[in-house]
């Protein structure tokens, strides 16, 4: 994925979380559907995905539904909704592009590693992450509920960026930190007087 192509991904998810106000982790999915209209609806009710499907979106003529596999565990349909949200606002589908279309250069788009690229920093912001100091993949599993072989990933670009001290060059990290200002104030006094409460009390 061209680097460019990266940084307009991420910069998509983090004009979404400030957009829809997003001020606390676990970020809010339904949240973010439900303020860009988008219904979120569970697939026991409307049974439409296949057995291996997570999640599925779709344009009725009016609006956006996701559909999700509401059978798999919570951050398991968290990160399939998210991606989903991906799909549409990035454009993928150009009935909706509130963010950005964003295509590779001269081939086809990769929607789904796209899609993906924007799941995982719509759901793990890695300012929040520095914020809190979190490092390993149980941590950021159960403080954003995501899966842990994603969190996996998420933790190694962290050790990228904790070497690089990359952090809040961005305006758009300040602005996702000055939201989430009250909660990280309270939860990191949670951790001080328990050092051991962000690994006990999110799971």
């Amino acid at each position: 994925m061209y680097y460019k192509i990266y940084t307009d991904i991420r910069d998509a998810a983090w004009q979404c979380l400030i957009d829809n106000n997003i001020d606390s982790l676990p970020v809010d999915v339904l949240k973010i559907a439900r303020q860009s209209n988008i219904d979120v609806k569970k697939n026991s009710r409307i049974k439409i995905l296949l057995s291996d499907e997570y999640a599925k979106a779709f344009y009725n003529g009016e609006k956006w539904i996701i559909v999700y596999n509401d059978r798999n565990d919570v951050p398991v349909s968290r990160f399939a909704i998210a991606h989903e949200l991906g799909h549409i606002l990035l454009g993928h589908v150009k009935t909706y592009a509130k963010y950005a279309t964003i295509e590779d250069i001269g081939i086809k788009p990769k929607a789904e590693n796209q899609a993906d690229t924007f799941a995982l920093r719509l759901l793990c912001p890695a300012c929040i992450l520095m914020e809190l100091d979190l490092h390993s993949p149980e941590e950021i599993s159960a403080f954003c509920r995501v899966p842990t072989h994603l969190a996996q990933k998420r933790s190694d670009r962290m050790k990228e960026l904790y070497k690089k001290n990359k952090f809040f060059s961005n305006n758009l990290e300040i602005e996702i930190r000055k939201n989430f200002n009250i909660y990280l104030s309270a939860t990191k006094e949670n951790q001080r007087k328990d050092p051991v409460w962000h690994s006990s009390k999110n799971e």
